[in-house]
């Protein structure tokens, strides 16, 4: 089948309004999706099972750069798996965008391809939105020796490679940049990791911002930038 060397890593909280679509549209092209249930309170964790997914359980909710190492560490557990791919759970991400950004990424140049919502015009964020992560994609670039437009974007798809050296250990929002700092330091043969940006449409729904995210999660992880 294909896309069998892929695992998609999806965080996931209470999500149960969607994440069963989400899992049942993904794996449409990518048999193998793993959701990491980080505490939900509702029935996220079982509708994601029942869609298909392989789920993992944390107790408690502890953020989601936990999340996204507990699911690194669950895909390494295939020995065929060759790409990740952290994915999210509401709703806001396109598989047709995942594709592309594997395509990218088995040409065989580059070991990352991060999603940017800021290289064309179909993601509608807000203007306050796209200046808060504008200021902390500047702070990124200044401070992890890469040099990205949206450092903050949850699409991403790693080599397995780049996914065997991560370890994240900011567990909230500030794990984004800890990632990229992580892969701007890596070494692979005594040269530095290769990367490539793709653009992605990030579709703010409804749903997504009736839970408060689209402003609200970028201040965080400002914020969190700030005070790290």
């Amino acid at each position: 089948m294909q896309n069998e060397d892929v695992w998609l890593v999806v965080p996931l909280y209470n999500e149960a309004a969607v994440i069963a679509d989400v899992v049942r549209e993904a794996r449409t092209v990518f048999p193998n999706v793993v959701c990491i249930d980080d505490g939900s309170r509702d029935a996220s964790a079982d509708l994601a099972e029942q869609a298909g997914a392989a789920v993992v359980r944390h107790p408690v909710n502890l953020g989601q750069g936990a999340a996204l190492q507990t699911g690194f560490e669950y895909a390494l557990g295939d020995p065929a798996m060759r790409y990740v791919v952290t994915y999210d759970a509401d709703g806001q991400h396109q598989i047709r965008d995942v594709e592309v950004m594997l395509e990218r990424i088995r040409q065989g140049d580059v070991r990352v391809v991060f999603g940017s919502r800021f290289l064309d015009e179909r993601t509608e964020a807000s203007l306050g939105k796209r200046l808060v992560l504008r200021a902390a994609v500047t702070y990124t670039n200044a401070t992890t020796g890469t040099r990205l437009t949206d450092a903050h974007n949850g699409l991403r798809v790693l080599h397995r490679d780049v996914v065997e050296k991560l370890d994240i250990t900011q567990n909230r929002m500030a794990h984004a940049s800890e990632i990229v700092a992580q892969i701007g330091s890596m070494r692979f043969d005594g040269a530095k990791v290769a990367y490539a940006e793709e653009p992605v449409h990030i579709l703010y729904t409804d749903y997504s911002r009736a839970k408060g995210q689209s402003l609200w999660n970028a201040i965080n992880i400002l914020a969190e930038l700030i005070w790290r």
